[in-house]
């Protein structure tokens, strides 16, 4: 298994943060990785996502798990490795509060292949959490 986590703190609001996550179609507002993106239903567990990052093939995403004002994961497979993204909200305090994205890569392979593959995919993440909550803030 490969993994890689970061998490910002921030001012904004638990609620605030969530209703960007939620707004799934206006994530390459506070994403520059995203070109294209769309979402098959509400925002929800058993959704699909369709990721397009810019000059690459579109990524398909499956919303496993979403709890409002906490957290939601998504999954994407690519032959047998498993991509799991947790997006959470942390409350520190009641003013504060933890954003933190997780990626596990899982599957055979998964120790070769994620250190190959991992760090190209997070590693805007600290410039797309950033963004989100600044965007939260406003």
């Amino acid at each position: 298994m490969w993994e890689y986590e970061h998490s910002v703190e921030t001012g904004a609001g638990a609620e605030a943060i969530w209703r960007l996550w939620a707004d799934v179609e206006n994530w390459g507002t506070w994403n520059g990785e995203i070109e294209k993106i769309e979402i098959n239903g509400p925002f929800a567990a058993g959704s699909r996502i369709t990721m397009t990052p810019p000059g690459d093939d579109p990524v398909l995403l499956r919303i496993t798990e979403a709890t409002e004002g906490e957290l939601f994961v998504d999954e994407a497979r690519f032959g047998d490795l498993l991509l799991r993204t947790v997006h959470r909200i942390d409350r520190i305090d009641r003013d504060r509060v933890r954003v933190v994205y997780r990626m596990e890569i899982t599957g055979p392979g998964a120790d070769e292949a994620g250190p190959q593959i991992g760090p190209g995919i997070t590693a805007d993440w600290p410039d797309t959490m950033a963004s989100l909550v600044e965007l939260a803030l406003r």
